[in-house]
């Protein structure tokens, strides 16, 4: 036999047909049509809710709830010397603040930027923003600039 496309065909018992719901009772899937008597599932635009158990008190409810969440913690998005220094090389920074920074969509207008000292800072850079940790703060001095804070009466730094 050739192997031409218009005589291809899947193997036996690969393809079966679909269980045809609600075609009548001779089809052995009639009557309720596979949904039960009377209840929300066995009505049109039913749906199953997620994680819903039936009435049973859910787990998420179940659970205990742990920890503590500050509601006055300062969300800070960092930047480390190493970014600070590519920005230097990549733009020919000699300042640095937060307009700078939402300029090159690194910062979002409200976010509050820290900076951490991971890497190294080697250009004499005036730095503006809202946090420094200690290393970052040292190091920038060292390297020759300053690092400022902005709304210091607010922002908690180290």
């Amino acid at each position: 036999m050739s192997s031409i496309l218009s005589n291809l065909k899947p193997a036996a018992g690969a393809v079966k047909k679909s269980k045809r719901i609600a075609r009548g009772q001779g089809s052995g899937h009639g009557g309720t049509s596979t949904r039960g008597h009377k209840g929300d599932g066995s009505r049109s635009g039913s749906k199953r809710k997620r994680a819903h158990e039936g009435g049973q008190t859910p787990i998420q409810r179940r659970m205990p709830k742990r920890g503590f969440k500050n509601i006055n913690r300062i969300e800070y998005l960092p930047i480390n010397l190493s970014e600070l220094q590519r920005l230097v090389e990549k733009h020919g920074l000699s300042s640095i603040d937060h307009e700078t920074l939402r300029k090159l969509n690194i910062a979002g207008r409200t976010e509050k930027v820290k900076v951490l000292g991971n890497g190294t800072l080697t250009a004499a850079l005036n730095v503006t923003l809202h946090g420094y940790s200690e290393k970052a703060k040292q190091a920038i001095e060292s390297a020759g600039g300053t690092a400022n804070v902005i709304g210091k009466s607010q922002v908690n730094v180290g």
